[in-house]
């Protein structure tokens, strides 16, 4: 079972996310153990202060080292060797590699600042890991942790209802993927396509295919960059460039 613990000075953000779907049933299925720590309860100081003014001056309050590593100390079980993740502007861009890269961890600590910024201290003795979402600023840590942990959760086998349910995401064949019908097949005028009820599913997979390069062509090109096609995507990606 992976162990996900999140210090947070905000924890009850985490209970709507952490009780319901998808997360709720990776628990019930004892894939995983998501927990959240007050790190204040760690502070040094007899008000709970956990941050302080910045040497040298300056606008903002800085996070103090001491509750940080205290708090992650206390987490720590022998002999394991857990991620420590700090959520922070500064990081590493997330991708859906990185969630198959943290899916198959037994052990993950994730950091959640506020105010101005962490002691540099924490990000160089500390964590493994710095992840950013993406390029602006958010209030906290906390959202961002969600997104991760989510991203990560639904990756732990056992935890989908269908093994499968991944394999295609958008992201994790490093194209977008391809659109999604259902009943009814016509509403409205706006039919779906007969391909999909034809029964054949040679030519299903072949629309699929085709529907994910051309939506990846239109959207984000950027991506072809990263992903090495097949002869048959890349006819199909040529024809499209052709117009």
């Amino acid at each position: 079972m992976m162990k996900i613990n999140v210090l947070s000075i905000f924890p009850n953000m985490f209970e709507g996310v952490f009780g319901s779907s998808i997360m709720k049933k990776a628990q019930e299925k004892g894939a995983v153990s998501l927990a959240v720590t007050d790190f204040r309860e760690f502070s040094t100081n007899k008000h709970g202060q956990v941050d302080d003014y910045p040497y040298g001056g300056g606008a903002g309050m800085v996070l103090k080292p001491e509750p940080l590593f205290d708090a992650v100390e206390s987490l720590v079980a022998e002999g394991r060797k857990p991620r420590i993740i700090l959520m922070c502007p500064q990081g590493a861009r997330y991708d859906q590699k990185k969630a198959e890269e943290l899916a198959k961890e037994e052990d993950l600590i994730f950091l959640c600042g506020h105010y101005e910024g962490y002691d540099e201290r924490i990000r160089e003795h500390l964590v493994t890991d710095e992840i950013s979402i993406g390029d602006f600023v958010l209030t906290g840590g906390e959202l961002a942790a969600m997104t991760v942990i989510d991203s990560v959760v639904r990756l732990i086998p056992g935890v989908l209802g269908q093994e499968a349910s991944h394999v295609n995401d958008s992201f994790s064949t490093g194209l977008l993927e391809h659109p999604h019908y259902t009943r009814p097949a016509d509403y409205k005028g706006m039919k779906v396509p007969e391909v999909l009820m034809s029964g054949n599913h040679a030519k299903i997979e072949q629309w699929r295919m085709e529907q994910s390069i051309k939506r990846t062509f239109e959207r984000r090109p950027d991506l072809f960059e990263h992903v090495e096609l097949s002869q048959e995507q890349q006819k199909y990606l040529n024809e499209l460039k052709k117009g």
